[in-house]
């Protein structure tokens, strides 16, 4: 039996009652049945107090915009990955993952109803000022996030290239709230990047996981493996990377491994229940790997981290990651609206869930920069070097004119600023938890020597 109208509602606007027993999820306006008498009488309720606001209330309402509230609202206290969203945020999820867009480079979440850093994307103005991740949002461009829908915030910060924009954060160990002004700019779309930290042992750094990073990922993999005669060992850096699509964590994955489970999603529905498997490759990758994680790992992040644990194929080291296990699905509506929920909670191999627990670190280590500790000059610095004697031979390959001038210095200064636009392994090596990774995968290979692997 179809839901009917109490009597006393028959002297409503047609267009209002209409509204009010109508449910957008399948993109079409359809009556909603009563299935029982719970559901009934809340939607009665519903009715009543719209009746009475429309009537009564000091100012004239937009009913439209009050049903498209309470929509908001009843799908964003489901969770906090879940809503309701209208055509131009719609529009703006969609650029999350393809195509170019101007912004801060950070991804939010709302963590207990506050709008919080999940992490800065590296390279970005946010990343670059040194908002971090676990920073609450309590305004942007004074206005305050209190009651701000995780959308309307992110359409705050985006906007023209170079244009300013101001965010004010509490911070963790900071007494007072930190602003940062921030020239909003084109995010990078290119999510992998790489670099030789020594002979042997490659850097893999994926920002986040959009469209094409398994392709990147395959390209970076090939040249590391190709120079120096082949991986002895490789560092892949998942530290800050907000996640992103699912199928390219699965497909990442299955470059490190040959058979098992990836990761296992389970859902209320049995179409929102399955099982990712990895196949052999066309490829043997056995070199030992260490992946690097920290608070700012979520989501596609943790699923690769897991997926390698779970199978014993690298050791995780860092921080506990930040712990989002739950699958969301996009749904488009009528006129251009959209809906996106919470459609299942994703395993590792072994069954863990990690929502709100994270991936726990095989070793942990928190992050520090090496600083280079000044050497007292002793005795024995000042006294007279052979290359301080008068006509002694100079280092092969420097010439002495060029060594006087200068220009040999000027030609190196050259050479490593060019190279720091890229990935600078000196500076890496400085990165403690990347020495940790590093001093593991160098010491694998000499044990692997001594036992005659």
């Amino acid at each position: 039996m179809k839901y009917q109208f109490p009597e006393f509602a028959k002297h409503w606007i047609s267009i209002t009652a209409a509204s009010l027993v109508l449910i957008f999820m399948t993109g079409s306006l359809t009556l909603v049945q009563a299935n029982d008498e719970k559901t009934y009488k809340s939607l009665k309720l519903f009715t009543e107090v719209l009746e009475e606001l429309e009537k009564n209330y000091v100012d004239e309402v937009d009913a439209e915009a009050l049903i498209h509230n309470a929509i908001k609202g009843m799908v964003g206290n489901l969770d906090p990955h879940s809503s309701f969203m209208p055509p131009e945020a719609f529009d703006d999820l969609q650029d999350d993952t393809k195509g170019e867009f101007s912004g801060i480079g950070i991804v939010i979440t709302m963590k207990e109803g506050i709008l919080t850093v999940v992490s800065p994307i590296e390279g970005t103005p946010a990343y670059i000022a040194g908002i971090q991740a676990g920073d609450i949002i309590i305004k942007i461009d004074d206005l305050s996030t209190k009651g701000m829908a995780l959308w309307e915030a992110v359409g705050k910060m985006r906007g023209p290239r170079h244009k300013k924009v101001l965010i004010t954060v509490i911070r963790e160990g900071e007494s007072l709230p930190l602003e940062f002004a921030l020239k909003r700019d084109l995010i990078p779309m290119t999510s992998v990047r790489s670099a030789v930290l020594k002979p042997g042992y490659g850097y893999l750094r994926v920002t986040n996981f959009r469209m094409n990073t398994v392709e990147d990922m395959e390209t970076h993999l090939e040249k590391l493996e190709k120079k120096s005669g082949g991986l002895k060992g490789l560092i892949v850096d998942l530290r800050d990377n907000p996640g992103g699509l699912l199928d390219q964590a699965i497909k990442i994955s299955d470059l490190f491994l040959d058979q098992g489970s990836i990761v296992s999603i389970k859902g209320r529905l049995e179409k929102n229940t399955q099982v990712f498997n990895a196949y052999p490759g066309q490829k043997d990758r056995n070199y030992p790997i260490v992946v690097l994680i920290n608070g700012g790992s979520a989501s596609a992040s943790e699923i690769v981290a897991g997926a390698l644990q779970d199978h014993s194929r690298a050791l995780i080291l860092g921080t506990p990651s930040f712990g989002k296990g739950s699958v969301q699905t996009v749904h488009p509506l009528k006129n251009g609206f959209g809906i996106k929920y919470t459609i299942a909670r994703y395993y590792t191999p072994n069954g863990r869930s990690i929502q709100a627990k994270g991936i726990q670190p095989d070793i942990e280590v928190e992050f520090e920069i090496i600083q280079k500790k000044e050497k007292k000059a002793s005795i024995f610095d000042r006294m007279m070097k052979e290359k301080d004697l008068k006509n002694s031979l100079k280092p092969e390959g420097i010439d002495p004119a060029r060594e006087q001038s200068g220009e040999q210095g000027k030609s190196e200064k050259k050479k490593t600023k060019k190279s720091r636009q890229i990935l600078d392994a000196e500076q890496l090596g400085k990165d403690a938890q990347v020495k940790r990774a590093l001093d593991i995968l160098v010491s694998y290979g000499v044990f692997s020597k001594l036992n005659g692997r």
